[in-house]
């Protein structure tokens, strides 16, 4: 035997040993990234559907409808569902008739809170033909509220054309109060200036 030979294995050991040690704690590391990962995504679009049209009823009694071509389902701690393609959202009266609509370019439904806050090009439609326009619009069905805090115009059917800074009504605007409000026609009653 040649006397440098038996030191060069444990040298060669300790090498493939080490590159091994390595290879496991990137492998650790990967799997790791990989979970942290996976909880991260774990709030993403679960459900994605287009074309919805869905019939809302109470004791078989139609009360509304929402159309909108792209529902985007997401499931988080407080789930929401975002409808980026537009929206129409239509009451109707004990009768069946229409008697309101919203319709927008966008719109998150917060799914715990049964809020809805539409945006952009939003017009709400009265049962008298009343025209509620802003950039956003929000309603909170279980205080049956619609309000919005940016500008809003408001047109009556006879031609009375109102603005404000801020709106704010009862469901199915029979109510409606602007602040910040000026105009043309008869002031609403709850017109603040």
């Amino acid at each position: 035997m040649l006397p440098g030979k038996p030191k060069r294995a444990p040298r060669l050991l300790i090498a493939v040993l080490a590159i091994g040690m390595l290879w496991l704690t990137a492998c650790e590391n990967d799997l790791e990234n990989i979970r942290k990962i996976s909880n991260m995504t774990s709030g993403a679009a679960v459900d994605t559907t287009r074309g919805v049209d869905v019939i809302y009823s109470d004791s078989a009694v139609v009360k509304g409808r929402m159309i909108t071509p792209l529902l985007i389902k997401y499931s988080t701690e407080k789930p929401y569902d975002v409808m980026p393609e537009g929206i129409k959202v239509i009451s109707f009266d004990k009768f069946g008739k229409e008697d309101g609509n919203i319709v927008a370019d966008s719109a998150v439904q917060l799914e715990n809170e049964s809020i809805t806050k539409f945006y952009k090009n939003v017009i709400v439609t009265s049962a008298d033909g009343t025209i509620f326009k802003s950039e956003e619009m929000i309603w909170d069905q279980p205080k049956k509220i619609i309000y919005s805090n940016q500008p809003v115009e408001m047109r009556r059917p006879n031609g009375d054309v109102f603005f404000g800074r801020s709106f704010r009504s009862d469901d199915k605007l029979e109510h409606p109060e602007i602040m910040g409000g000026y105009g043309e026609g008869e002031a609403p009653e709850s017109f603040t200036q």
